[in-house]
């Protein structure tokens, strides 16, 4: 028996037709074998691709990582900025007199005697709320 025959009872092996359908099965076999690894390698890339794309270290991952990056970078910059002036008005508090009596007239509304302070009211206005006093009125 050759290889790729089928066994058949004897008499049927030299039929035409059944040879050439042991023929046509054997190229159908081939073709369907070739068709379904086709189709699960197409299955197979299009899985990876999707994985790669939204898949817990894929590209909107990665994008999302730059973007939180790059905040975190602005951040930092503006810290340095605000270190830097902040140790520069600490130098010129430990060495400076006049820094030092400018920070505590800001900060203390300290003043010279003699001298005349006028204080604004806030720029936010009036409070909105009505007050809880109902029997007093807010003018004398």
């Amino acid at each position: 028996m050759v290889w790729g025959e089928l066994a058949l009872p004897s008499g049927e092996a030299n039929s035409p037709e059944l040879s050439g359908r042991a023929m046509n099965d054997s190229n159908f076999d081939r073709r369907a074998l070739y068709r379904n690894g086709i189709l699960v390698l197409l299955l197979v890339s299009i899985a990876l691709i999707v994985h790669n794309i939204f898949g817990q270290n894929g590209f909107l991952a990665l994008r999302r990582q730059q973007r939180e990056l790059q905040t975190i970078q602005r951040n930092m910059l503006r810290l340095q900025q605000e270190n830097e002036q902040l140790d520069i008005q600490n130098r010129a508090l430990k060495s400076n007199p006049a820094a030092i009596e400018r920070k505590a007239r800001e900060d203390m509304h300290l003043v010279k005697p003699g001298e005349k302070v006028y204080t604004l009211p806030d720029k936010t206005g009036p409070d909105p709320r009505p007050s809880s006093d109902k029997g007093t009125s807010p003018l004398p």
